[in-house]
């Protein structure tokens, strides 16, 4: 069934109403309420549904500028729901105001199932997951008339905001929960755009990104230009490689076919691919860069992990271990993703073997099914460990998956869960933060910000005791006193953070040691900034590091993978948490702490 989208009504201080246009009668749809105002883009309203698309009249013919939304609706089309529907723009044609830095020609502005829309974190999730942008973001928060006034648009380049309720509504409710604000004589051009000559509008540098997730097939060369590499040891072009794999090209596609097989689709699949076409490159460094670019820190750090489990599967491994193996990647990857990276880049019969082996006991465990297998588990735990504080739950969430894990509880029984977990509900136990990354990059400065914190154990300050804080010499000494402190302090109680660069798993495990002796929740905070950065940051510290201490840091950093504490922190080089792993709430994946210590460090 075919759906017009409806008229938006214009909001009362609209200054582009004209006389036919439908004005609001009110605004108590959305007073009080939590809405969401995002940019209005100059398109053709369009809809898609799974076997086909109109623009807004349901009768709407061919145009030339409708040829490429066509085709991104062959696309996605097959994993629309039947019955639903998206709505967007499609912004291929150049209308009154041009676009030079589009991450898409066509941005999703809602979804529809049936007369229902979704509420807007829905929404985003699930156009995310076909690869479909949504317009910018300028406020959110609970209706404020005078608030949305003082927004300021460049109107030379903004045709104006859509404000709608975050909640979902009803077909018959969207006069009262969607409104718009339009700019002074919006349609500038004389002749009409779609009797005009067709000029496309420009993409951005993050469009390449955008249609990976669509299911485009990948331009290698616009995908490594987007994330700032050359394209040629990142994508095995040279000789030995080519070789060793086949061209590059040829790899990126085997990888892209297989993960197609999977049915994975946006961020999973484009995970994969990034991982496909920079797996020569080093994981930290790689996650780094991606980090401060387009993909983002949430995208970067999964492909930091696909980068450096994948070789795992290739190897022989105990059955006995697998399926409890199996299970912990699946908390830093996506188990269809990585079978099919390991299985593309597999060199030999024997590592071939060994992916066929491993995805058939991933299939026989039931892993394979989505890119989160422990997603159901975590979501029916959310009810009955509501209202614990944010640690205890998420101490209870990764007592859960150890024994998922291990085999001590199934994945279908709730029951089995909670009463594994009981002994940690009351959020007695210490907490420890430890804080991973290299000298540089922030991880003292955000240490010490961290709210409600109760002892600070910092490697650089015993060592300024003793003298100076560049000294190495006396390492030995500096790390068995620190460790000292650390079990003095979590046996007190309270949260303590562990300042030190904890490059590698082994430096890691002398601190976590330590906490699992005092049953502590272990928190890694990873800090990821990108090499030139780090460079820059150095030479202007009161105390730096010789440039050759930091090039061997560089060298050795890996960083932890999701899962191997009981929850994992991404900080970018702003200082802020821009990821998070291991945590039992839902919600966008970005995390900050608010003013006035209210953060979960302390919970």
């Amino acid at each position: 069934m075919r759906t017009h989208y409806p008229r938006t009504p214009h909001l009362p201080w609209s200054p582009g109403a004209s006389a036919d246009d439908v004005r609001s009668l009110g605004l108590a749809g959305l007073t009080g309420r939590e809405v969401v105002v995002t940019e209005k883009l100059d398109g053709e309203n369009t809809t898609l549904y799974a076997d086909g698309l109109h623009a807004r009249s349901l009768d709407s013919g061919h145009h030339p500028s409708r040829a490429w939304v066509k085709g991104l609706q062959g696309r996605i089309g097959p994993h629309i729901p039947a019955g639903w529907r998206v709505c967007g723009e499609n912004l291929y044609a150049r209308h009154s105001i041009p676009y030079e830095d589009l991450d898409s020609w066509f941005y999703g502005f809602s979804v529809w199932d049936g007369e229902q829309c979704l509420d807007w974190d829905r929404t985003v999730r699930f156009l995310r997951g076909l690869g479909v942008p949504v317009p910018r973001v300028l406020w959110r928060g609970t209706f404020d008339e005078r608030a949305l006034r003082r927004l300021r648009l460049d109107t030379a380049r903004q045709e104006g905001y859509v404000v709608r309720t975050a909640a979902g509504f009803s077909r018959a409710d969207f006069g009262r929960c969607v409104a718009k604000w339009v700019r002074v004589g919006h349609v500038q051009t004389d002749t009409h755009w779609m009797y005009a000559e067709v000029v496309p509008n420009g993409l951005g540098p993050a469009a390449p990104l955008w249609a990976v997730r669509s299911g485009a097939e990948p331009d290698v060369a616009a995908l490594s230009a987007a994330v700032g590499t050359d394209g040629s040891t990142a994508t095995g072009t040279t000789a030995t490689a080519t070789a060793e794999t086949g061209t590059g090209t040829d790899v990126v596609a085997e990888v892209t076919a297989r993960i197609d097989a999977s049915g994975r689709t946006g961020d999973d699949r484009l995970a994969g691919v990034l991982a496909a076409v920079l797996r020569r490159a080093p994981r930290a460094r790689t996650a780094a860069r991606l980090a401060a670019g387009p993909a983002g820190m949430p995208l970067a750090r999964r492909v930091g992990d696909l980068l450096g489990l994948y070789p795992y599967l290739q190897r022989p491994f105990s059955d006995a271990d697998r399926r409890a193996g199996l299970v912990r990647m699946a908390a830093a990857a996506d188990l269809g993703v990585l079978h099919a990276l390991a299985g593309a880049l597999a060199d030999g019969p024997q590592a071939r073997e060994c992916v066929e082996w491993s995805a058939l006991w991933a299939e026989e465990a039931g892993l394979l099914g989505g890119p989160d297998p422990l997603e159901a588990l975590r979501t029916a735990l959310r009810e009955p460990l509501a209202g614990l504080g944010a640690a205890a739950a998420d101490r209870c969430w990764a007592e859960a998956r150890r024994a998922f894990a291990d085999g001590r509880i199934s994945g279908s029984v709730v029951e089995e869960a909670v009463a594994a977990t009981w002994q940690w509900r009351d959020g007695s136990f210490p907490r420890l933060v430890q804080l991973c990354g290299p000298s540089g990059s922030g991880k003292s400065t955000f240490g010490r910000g961290l709210p409600g914190v109760d002892a600070y154990v910092s490697l650089d300050d015993l060592r300024g005791a003793r003298g100076s804080r560049t000294d190495q010499r006396a390492n030995a000494e500096v790390l068995s006193a620190g460790l000292d402190r650390l079990d003095a302090a979590l046996a007190r109680g309270g949260t303590v953070v562990w300042d030190a660069t904890s490059l590698t798993d082994q430096q890691r495990g002398l601190a976590g040691s330590v906490a699992r002796r005092r049953d502590a929740l272990v928190t890694h905070a990873v800090v990821l900034v990108e090499e030139a950065e780090l460079v820059r940051r150095n030479g202007v510290r009161p105390h730096p590091v010789p440039p050759q201490v930091l090039t061997s840091q560089l060298h050795r950093f890996s960083p932890p993978y999701a899962g191997r504490a009981h929850r994992t922190w991404y900080v970018g080089a702003g200082g802020r948490v821009e990821d998070t792993a291991g945590t039992l709430a839902p919600g966008p994946s970005t995390f900050t702490f608010t003013a006035g210590g209210g953060s979960d460090a302390h919970q």
